[in-house]
């Protein structure tokens, strides 16, 4: 009994002085990896696996995210979201002066159950307090592919998160009159002029030909300049409906 007595209590001993070791070695490795941290204003890995890593200003703001697609971040517009969740876009995203997102890089492509697949690119600019009016987007629908780049218009206000909440609350009105005029509004605000447009686009459509297109500020089309699959080149000009009023070269004169 007195032996057993005596190794419990040896144990015990054992256990005390190993704990309190430990708490000291614990305490000096900590004390060491935070002096290094904090005197080290540079860090050289050779390889760095992450799920996120985010670019902040010395007061915490967001200037950049690199992330996967569970972990991007919501839309924020001065910090805050306002509507569009996160984790549906692996890439990175660029923040202004003031955490509202302004434009960035984004990518996909898979294949569904049916081998069918669908690939993207998208690398944006966007204007200030509203939507991407500078882009390169490549979107290839199993094979059905256009790309190029874009030049767009958006109006100056209200802003992009009021003018997407209303929008969203305009199409929860039952079908009728009220919602079509109410959509209209928002999307024709000022005498039928569109609250945004596409002005410029150059590159290669789903037909396969090479094209730059120039629009009014209504979005309309007007000067085409297009290579066709084929090889065979023309101007067109169209009229603010679409028609095609003149075009070189001019088949009347060959």
């Amino acid at each position: 009994m007195t032996n057993n007595y005596n190794n419990v209590k040896m144990q015990i001993r054992f256990l005390s002085v190993y704990a309190i070791v430990s708490s000291i070695l614990l305490f000096i490795a900590l004390f060491l990896i935070f002096r290094i941290e904090s005197n080290s204003k540079n860090l050289t890995v050779e390889e760095l696996t992450a799920k996120r890593i985010n670019i902040v200003e010395p007061n915490g703001q967001p200037r950049l995210v690199l992330s996967n697609v569970e972990k991007s971040p919501a839309n924020l517009n001065h910090g805050k979201p306002f509507g569009i969740p996160g984790g549906n876009r692996g890439g990175l995203i660029f923040y202004d002066d003031e955490a509202s997102e302004c434009g960035g890089l984004v990518f996909s492509g898979r294949k569904d159950s049916s081998g069918k697949y669908f690939a993207s690119g998208h690398f944006s600019f966007d204007q200030y307090n509203q939507n991407q009016v500078l882009y390169l987007q490549y979107l290839d629908d199993n094979g059905d592919r256009k790309t190029g780049l874009y030049v767009d218009d958006w109006h100056n206000s209200p802003s992009f998160p009021e003018f997407r909440r209303t929008y969203k609350e305009a199409e929860k009105l039952p079908n009728g009159p009220e919602r079509d005029a109410k959509l209209k509004q928002l999307l024709e605000p000022v005498n039928g002029d569109p609250a945004f447009a596409h002005r410029v686009f150059i590159g290669k459509d789903a037909n396969k030909s090479a094209l730059i297109n120039l629009a009014d500020g209504k979005g309309k089309t007007r000067i085409q300049l297009i290579v066709d699959s084929n090889g065979d080149a023309k101007i067109n000009f169209l009229d603010e409906k679409g028609k095609v009023v003149y075009s070189l070269p001019n088949k009347k004169n060959q």
